[in-house]
């Protein structure tokens, strides 16, 4: 006899096999009409969804023996797009903009070292090892022929700006644009607004900010947490589907992996790089940003304007941190933009 509950399970597993499918149909329909797939043009949350493209795997080593999975999505011949994550999250981050663009670019994620499936390895942590992990990735993985657009979240910027700083020969060679998103260069403690002060005490002191990044207390599922992770890194608008998708995520990432990387981040100074990033360079952020407020990005549309590298700065009204996934639209249309200009 089948149960009730049975037979509620059997319709809800057949509904998402639907549905999954209705997803793959409706993105193959859209192949080539547009340079990316809006979330108005999906179905609801859709983007958010599980990639319907395969992924193929890049072997990359580096140079200490950490193996970086690294990720590559649409036609092997496409344009590339790479995209580099931030602290405590994976490639998996990227999921809207997998969605959004494999179907007319290649696009290529990977988990930073010591997160999601890439190993820690044996180096101290830094803006140093950021940089070389991000010119291992580039180097297995595109051409000088078929030059990509980059695209750097948060500690994903900063992996960019330090690899321009470290590699400043790569940057025209294998780059045509770049996009940097809720980062920064430096002063991640002290400009964060994470920690609400009296007046009289308008910076964290650095002390109490270092242990804070520097926590490797787990995170367990809970409605706490829930509030704690939108508090911290969303803005009170994000949708309910928002912030169950970055939860997910940044509760994947080991303890460990966020102290260690906290902590490093905590005296990181990379503003000199700014000089190298010698492509059309955009630089987007939310105004609801607790996390690297948008003095950051004014601050780093100054000094890429002044070397006249600067395409574009875009404050997003109303978002938080997380500006690829709460603003996806808008976020995308910044990237198919500049790999326009490539």
């Amino acid at each position: 006899m089948v149960t009730r509950r049975a037979a509620r399970g059997a319709l809800l597993g057949i509904g998402g096999l639907a549905a999954t499918a209705g997803v793959g149909a409706f993105m193959l329909r859209r192949r080539q009409q547009r340079s990316f797939t809006k979330t108005t043009e999906a179905p609801r949350n859709a983007l958010l969804s599980a990639p319907t493209h395969d992924a193929r795997l890049v072997p990359v080593v580096t140079d200490d023996g950490a193996e970086l999975h690294v990720r590559v999505y649409g036609d092997p011949e496409g344009q590339p797009i790479v995209f580099s994550h931030g602290w405590t999250c994976s490639a998996d981050y990227w999921i809207p903009q997998i969605n959004a663009f494999a179907e007319n670019y290649q696009v290529i994620v990977y988990d930073q070292r010591g997160h999601g499936r890439s190993d820690v390895g044996t180096r101290p942590l830094g803006p140093d090892v950021l940089a070389d992990d991000l010119a291992d990735v580039l180097a297995a993985t595109v051409r000088e022929s078929n030059k990509a657009v980059l695209v750097g979240h948060s500690m994903g910027g900063m992996s960019i700006m330090a690899w321009a700083g470290r590699y400043p020969d790569q940057v025209d060679l294998l780059v045509s644009a770049v996009l940097l998103a809720s980062t920064a260069t430096d002063s991640l403690v002290r400009e964060t607004t994470v920690i609400p002060l009296p007046q009289r005490f308008p910076r964290v002191p650095v002390p109490v900010g270092r242990r804070l990044l520097g926590s490797a207390v787990p995170l367990r599922p809970s409605s706490v947490t829930r509030q704690a992770i939108k508090y911290v890194s969303m803005a009170p608008g994000s949708t309910q589907a928002e912030v169950a998708f970055c939860e997910k995520i940044v509760l994947e990432c080991k303890p460990q992996t966020r102290g260690i990387w906290g902590a490093a981040l905590t005296d990181l100074d990379i503003y000199e790089a700014l000089a190298n990033m010698s492509v059309p360079t955009s630089v987007l952020v939310g105004s609801a940003d607790r996390l690297t407020p948008p003095v950051h990005a004014r601050k780093l549309a100054q000094a890429l304007d002044a070397h006249d590298h600067l395409s574009k700065l875009i404050e997003i009204p109303g978002i938080g941190h997380m500006t690829s996934v709460e603003a996806i639209d808008e976020f995308n249309t910044e990237v198919a933009r500049l790999r326009g200009l490539g």
